[in-house]
């Protein structure tokens, strides 16, 4: 085997061996994005779960409230039917 041959089986290995190391890089750095796009997702989808489960506290509080002021308002309505001898 001459020098020439030798050097060319040497670049088309080199060349195998390159090209098989960059698919194998390209699916490693797309696993990867992948699995960052997910967190991502995930951290965002949470972040708006928190934020709606906040707001629905403030309007449970403000309707809890709201029914207090009711009953109360019902009471009071109740006292001032008994007062005038009727019946609620």
């Amino acid at each position: 085997m001459d020098a020439a041959l030798a050097t060319a089986l040497g670049v088309i290995g080199s060349a195998v061996v390159s090209g098989a190391a960059a698919m194998y890089g390209s699916k490693v750095a797309g696993r990867a994005q992948r699995e960052g796009n997910a967190v991502t997702g995930f951290n965002s989808l949470t972040d708006q779960l928190q934020e709606e489960r906040k707001e629905l506290r403030t309007e449970v509080a403000t309707l809890k409230t709201e029914l207090a002021t009711e009953r109360a308002e019902s009471a009071r309505l109740r006292l001032i039917v008994q007062s005038l001898g009727g019946t609620p």
